[in-house]
């Protein structure tokens, strides 16, 4: 008699095995209450290790702006031409990257960090780095209301144009969010590979547009470039960002095809990359 075909009669499924993808989704879906208890938990648990507490949640990207600033603000400024009203141009571009390098860095750490829950407990793996973006996700709501102050006081003023930010967030959540599944499961198989992502947040960065306008700068270097700057998925964002908040900024609408062509993309090769190996979690680590 195959046994295995017997238990699949009845119902039973293999210990630790990979369920097909609608039924990942419903157990995950089922753990909702427990992505959200874990993110929160760990957010609030992270804050009470250091005095200042979430205070360093907007300080961080704080002391970032204002060493980029001054570094390519005055130090180089005779290499490169600043753009227009540099310090809120800076202060976007840094205040909004932090939450994607704390989501790639995160997600890298998500599932190696957490090795004695894998191997303990039965549930969706992917739940863990969810949890670690939805946790920078409440860390960035606070960020992005001290940056909305930031632009005002060098002179911008709201107006229906910021709801925009709505589903600039969302979708650069999703972005993130994809992102992470990848770096959370490429982890486990290349350990070293957390070694590595300091490196390519810091090559992210200087190919982003953070402290220089993108677009300017691949015309003067190479105009046939272009596409490059119209279609990275981070300057995308911090150019749909700036065109909303800064002191006579234009919002290019059509990055927002751009960025949600990314985000659904990246988030369905994320999740479906980290559904194959979701049997082998807790045996690599």
């Amino acid at each position: 008699m195959d046994m295995a075909r017997l238990a699949a009669e009845h119902g039973l499924e293999r210990v630790g095995g990979r369920p097909s993808l609608p039924q990942y989704v419903k157990q995950l879906l089922n753990r909702s209450d427990f992505t959200y208890t874990l993110a929160k938990y760990r957010m609030q648990s992270e804050n009470e290790r250091n005095r200042l507490g979430m205070a360093w949640v907007l300080l961080r990207p704080s002391f970032s702006a204002l060493i980029y600033g001054t570094v390519f603000g005055f130090i180089m400024q005779g290499a490169t031409a600043r753009p227009p009203d540099f310090a809120p141009f800076v202060v976007i571009g840094v205040f909004i990257l932090e939450f994607f390098n704390s989501s790639m860095n995160g997600g890298a750490k998500s599932i190696i960090s957490n090795a004695s829950l894998v191997q303990s407990l039965p549930f969706p793996r992917i739940v863990l780095p969810i949890a670690k973006v939805f946790q920078n996700l409440l860390d960035f709501i606070p960020t992005l209301i001290f940056m909305a102050l930031i632009v005002i006081i060098f002179g911008a003023r709201p107006d229906w144009d910021w709801f925009l930010f709505i589903p600039l967030v969302f979708l650069f959540w999703v972005f993130n969010q994809g992102v992470a599944f990848i770096f959370a499961r490429a982890t486990v198989h290349f350990r070293d590979l957390s070694q590595v992502t300091p490196f390519i947040s810091r090559m992210i960065f200087y190919t982003s547009g953070v402290f220089f306008d993108l677009k300017v700068m691949v015309e003067k270097i190479n105009p046939s470039l272009q596409p490059f700057a119209d279609w990275q998925p981070i300057n995308n964002v911090l150019s749909i960002a700036r065109g909303i908040l800064m002191k006579d900024g234009v919002v290019p609408y059509d990055y927002f095809w751009h960025l949600a062509i990314w985000a659904f993309g990246i988030f369905i090769i994320g999740f479906v990359f980290f559904w194959q190996a979701e049997e082998r979690f807790g045996r690599d680590e």
